[in-house]
């Protein structure tokens, strides 16, 4: 290049406005990852960091294989044709939670301005959105991955499809074990923000402070042990959505701050006064009467409003008529193919066993059971002999109606011990008995029999005085 050649580019470049080039990738609904001839990390945007679980500042420095972890660096650096021009090709990574999720990656080499190769740009596309629109292109009695062909399944299929293309919050309620999980990553998948994150977090699963911290991120300084800055699931939810399982269990401060965010969209971190602008779909769910609990004064009226602007509730399985047959030949299918058994069906006593039980679980026990069956089963057909044992049981577990009844008194929030009277917290401090001692003391296995999460069989536990240290 000649010096006037030079001097024009150089005078062109200066009527430019400097770009930061990191800060509008970190922007961009596409994971990136920026690598040094070596093809070590020196940047990963916000959804590569939300898509492997590490953040940008964990990455610095490591190789490409340390952050991917794909299959394909096991067979041979696709780098190594990338030298010169683009290459894409489909794997998988294993995130920080060890999940493997498909992927499809382009790899590209960058070049300074003398045309000498400096590093590679990594784009990466999550394929768990197409992967389950394959699995569910087969189903006729189903939307997405759920299935059921009762009237009340029938007609939640005919109005997802509406919901999933509006960005108006949704609360999901329904019994634990019903599926309100798969339902809120459901709704994600089938709208436009299908290509942004999904992010979950158990609204009572933590202590309130941590909570606080981990909703809206906080800054440094700002308690005792945040060395440093750290972003919250809302900033990590940017351009997707947020889903808050168990929002019954929100802590009243912490609903008045969600309440905030739900009127300007702004999100303030703990200890900062410098907001942040959240594009976020709220999701929410709880297995609670939220009306119940707005009448008691636990849970706020104005927010309940707020979330409760499109509505879906997932019937029990045993208000689910024709639909446990269905779900025993689909998770039958599922479990054989993916443990490579041959098992074709299930003999009369054990089909008319598993017809006749109410599943108080919902379909997680249902599911938990098929796993079960077919895990044990080493013949063609399951029997009675292959199923959990408290299934033959003559007093099997009373049902379990996770959803509070209307003459109840609802749990107090947390901060806010007392005892409650009437009768069904003595009937829920009996069922908790009987699991426990069905599950021998384990309280893992006993959570399970009642269908509940184990932080919230400790929470009963210790609310109504039974040793849950």
């Amino acid at each position: 290049m000649s010096s006037k050649s030079k001097e024009a580019a150089k005078a062109q470049a200066g009527d430019r406005p400097a770009i930061d080039f990191y800060k509008m990738l970190d922007a961009l609904p596409m994971s990136v990852l920026v690598m040094d001839a070596q093809r070590r990390a020196l940047f990963c945007n916000q959804a590569l960091s939300t898509l492997t679980g590490f953040s940008a500042s964990a990455v610095h420095g490591l190789s490409c294989f340390n952050v991917m972890r794909c299959k394909a660096c096991l067979t041979g650096c696709p780098a190594a044709q990338a030298a010169t021009a683009s290459v894409s090709f489909e794997t998988d990574l294993i995130n920080r939670d060890r999940k493997r999720i498909p992927i499809r990656v382009t790899l590209a080499p960058i070049f300074d301005m003398a045309q000498r190769p400096i590093g590679y740009v990594e784009t990466v596309e999550d394929l768990r959105p197409l992967k389950a629109l394959g699995q569910g292109a087969g189903s006729s009695y189903g939307f997405s991955h759920i299935v059921g062909q009762s009237a009340q399944m029938q007609k939640l299929f005919r109005i997802l499809p509406v919901i999933a293309q509006s960005d108006a919050s949704v609360l999901i309620t329904g019994e634990t074990g019903t599926g309100k999980d798969m339902l809120a990553d459901s709704v994600h998948q089938e709208s436009e923000r299908a290509k942004g994150p999904f992010i979950k977090i158990n609204c009572g699963a933590l202590p309130e402070t941590l909570l606080e911290s981990e909703l809206f991120g906080h800054t440094k300084g700002a308690f005792t042990g945040a060395v440093e800055n750290k972003q919250g699931r809302f900033h990590l939810a940017h351009k997707g959505t947020l889903y808050l399982t168990e929002i019954g269990d929100l802590p009243l401060p912490l609903q008045v701050k969600l309440l905030t965010f739900l009127d300007d969209k702004i999100v303030y971190p703990l200890g900062g006064t410098k907001g942040f602008a959240a594009d976020v779909r709220i999701i929410a769910a709880t297995h609670r009467n939220l009306e119940q609990m707005v009448r008691v004064g636990h849970f706020r009226q104005d927010l309940f409003f707020r979330l409760n602007v499109l509505r879906l509730h997932i019937p029990p399985v045993r208000e689910r008529e024709g639909d446990v047959r269905l779900l025993l030949d689909y998770f039958l299918s599922f479990f054989t193919q993916k443990l490579n058994r041959n098992i074709s069906g299930y003999t009369a006593k054990a089909l008319a066993l598993l017809l006749s039980y109410g599943y108080p679980g919902n379909v997680r026990e249902l599911r938990n059971i098929l796993e079960y069956a077919v895990n044990i089963c080493r013949e063609g057909r399951i029997s009675p002999r292959h199923l959990p044992a408290y299934l033959t049981e003559e007093r099997p577990l009373p049902a379990c109606d996770s959803i509070t009844p209307p003459d109840a008194v609802v749990d107090p929030p947390p901060g806010k011990p007392q005892r409650s009277e009437g009768v069904w917290p003595g009937v829920e401090k009996q069922i908790i008995m009987e699991a426990l001692i069905k599950a021998k003391g384990h309280r893992t296995r006993a959570a399970d029999l009642l269908g509940w999460a184990r932080s919230t069989l400790w929470r009963k536990m210790k609310y109504y005085g039974m040793d849950a240290s």
